[in-house]
């Protein structure tokens, strides 16, 4: 199932993110083609709706859609996802058919508190709710204290952690081809 695309959406717009980081992780595990959707989106606002929907938002729906699958890096800010996550989601919803609908999901999350974003990941369950998503429920891929887990290259140093990952993508990439 090396054919298999999978679209990445990190909820860290730095560049040099450990989400970030996790997702290309991630994104070598799953295999195939990777496209990372861009949030940097414009504030949702019904009136700028009204106007068109705007074309980074049209973007990020053409690479869900082209995509097999789809990889929520999502960290904790203040107990929950990142405003670019739910401004993101937001957006799909607007979008017709929504690209997220049906679509096998799965979701990580690197953090710097011990729990690794759990309730980050939980609360990102429920927004994908609406969007008619049942992301993966295991493995849970919690990268906690994760400052310290990451070489400078990127990878991941425990072993544990990139075994989880890459349990995880296994379900996804076996999901995503058996929806082909």
């Amino acid at each position: 199932m090396s054919d298999l695309t999978l679209a990445g959406l990190c909820g860290s717009l730095r560049a040099d993110s450990l989400n970030r980081k996790l997702m290309n992780e991630a994104a070598r595990a799953f295999g195939g083609r990777f496209t990372e959707g861009s949030l940097r989106l414009p504030l949702f606002d019904e009136d700028l709706e009204a106007q068109g929907i705007p074309p980074e938002v049209t973007a990020l729906g053409a690479v869900i859609e082209a995509a097999d699958a789809v990889l929520f890096a999502c960290p904790e800010y203040n107990k929950a996802p990142p405003g670019v996550v739910k401004n993101a989601l937001d957006w799909l919803s607007r979008l017709k058919p929504n690209p997220l609908a049906g679509k096998p999901v799965a979701i990580v999350t690197a953090a710097g508190g011990r729990a690794g974003g759990e309730r980050s990941q939980n609360v990102l369950r429920w927004m994908l709710v609406p969007h008619r998503v049942e992301p993966l429920s295991w493995p849970e891929v919690l990268v906690g204290n994760a400052s310290g887990e990451f070489d400078e290259a990127g990878r991941l140093v425990a072993e544990r952690y990139a075994k989880q990952v890459a349990t995880l993508m296994d379900r996804l990439r076996e999901q995503a081809g058996s929806r082909r």
